[in-house]
């Protein structure tokens, strides 16, 4: 199995070392143009709006002409996208920058089709844990190489390496990536109203909506962790990049060594259960936050939990969705993730700045707990057919 993925590991490995330089720069580059908590949250926002709107779509149109040339798009896009972020003269270049990366992105939903098409069902968790490895090699070095560059010559620098990566990601697309998913013009392919009626299907749609209650906790607090750790631990830029360094370092070792054999344990359902307990409490270890053993203990369950429920998702939803609308049903899922893109970072970097570090964390919580109880709810019935079996 790993063999046949390692052309995808490869591309989403660079493709994520150019992206996780941003998650931690952000904030700070808007603070430079004046940015308050709030306009950081709408530039997050603005860049999920356009993802919404764009993931079914791509994803539809790889169901119809394959995944990879939707990866030389998105690509495309991401290049651009970062050249104009380097060179921003105002706030407004900056939110436009990233609604054309919004726009062309398709990378993750068609990322999890592609690894769909080629692995059988029983492996796909352990298979989507080998992306989620490599994304997270990626944020190792991006964040610690982004931190270092900022440092030394501000911030146009990791964000034209970011472009520059984007490009080596696009020819090792063109020339080595070969395509998972042939054309069969008398296959029925996804509509809009199939679209629709994915969020009703009684198989697919438990798992989607699921996956938009996590996702409202886990953007919302995305988008404001760069501020708490500068609120409570005094970080700053570098020290915030070398932070999410270490935050890839834990996820590698997890998603490697632990998710394969928790899924192979447990099964995906009660697997994502574990995750999303992990998620709680690393939640309620945020407002003791003030030293480095607290730090370390929360960015373990965090990452744990972000390994697990990211690998057994996308197997969950996979799995319920019918070959020929996988792309378009991954798409729909990354479209839910979006809106909470859209949705949390207004509300969580605003709760920030009203009510402080305690009160943002406890939303972040409310979603997950609301997450673990829509999965519980769906456990029971593999309970019961396992009891009738």
């Amino acid at each position: 199995m790993i063999v046949r993925l390692l052309p995808i590991l490869g591309i989403t490995f660079i493709d994520i070392l150019g992206f996780s330089i941003l998650i931690p720069l952000m904030p700070y580059y808007v603070q430079q143009f004046g940015g308050t908590p709030i306009i950081i949250g709408l530039l997050f926002s603005s860049f999920a709006l356009c993802q919404l709107i764009a993931g079914p779509i791509w994803g539809n149109v790889s169901d119809r002409i394959g995944r990879k040339a939707v990866l030389i798009i998105s690509q495309i896009g991401a290049t651009i996208g970062w050249t104009m972020l380097a060179f921003a003269p105002t706030l407004a270049m900056v939110f436009v920058a990233r609604i054309i990366e919004g726009l062309s992105g398709g990378n993750m939903s068609v990322t999890q089709a592609y690894v769909a098409d080629l692995v059988e069902p029983a492996k796909r968790a352990r298979a989507f844990a080998y992306i989620g490895a490599s994304f997270s090699a990626g944020l190792i070095f991006g964040p610690a190489a982004g931190g270092w560059l900022v440092h030394r010559y501000g911030f146009a620098t990791p964000f034209l390496f970011a472009a520059g990566l984007q490009l080596i990601t696009l020819v090792v697309t063109i020339v080595v990536l070969p395509e998972s998913r042939k054309k069969d013009d008398d296959e029925p392919q996804a509509t809009v109203p199939d679209i629709i009626a994915s969020l009703r299907n009684r198989v697919v749609a438990p798992v989607l909506w699921q996956k938009l209650v996590y996702s409202l906790g886990l953007y919302g607090w995305f988008s404001v962790f760069t501020l708490v750790l500068q609120r409570q631990l005094g970080f700053k830029e570098d020290t915030t990049s070398y932070y999410f360094a270490g935050f890839g370092v834990a996820s590698i070792v997890i998603q490697l060594g632990l998710v394969g054999r928790l899924t192979d344990l447990l099964g995906d359902r009660r697997a994502n259960n574990v995750g999303l307990v992990s998620m709680v409490l690393s939640f309620g270890i945020v407002p003791f936050l003030h030293d480095a053993a607290t730090s370390f203990i929360m960015l373990v369950l965090f990452a744990f939990g972000l390994a697990v429920n990211n690998a057994t998702i996308a197997a969950l939803i996979s799995e319920a969705a019918p070959e020929n609308q996988r792309g378009t049903i991954l798409g729909v899922g990354s479209s839910l993730e979006s809106a909470s893109g859209v949705i949390m970072p207004p509300v969580t970097t605003g709760v920030l700045e009203i009510y402080g570090v305690t009160a943002t964390a406890g939303v972040a919580a409310v979603f997950a707990l609301g997450a673990l109880a829509m999965g519980i709810a769906q456990t029971r019935p593999l309970a019961e057919e396992s009891s009738t079996g």
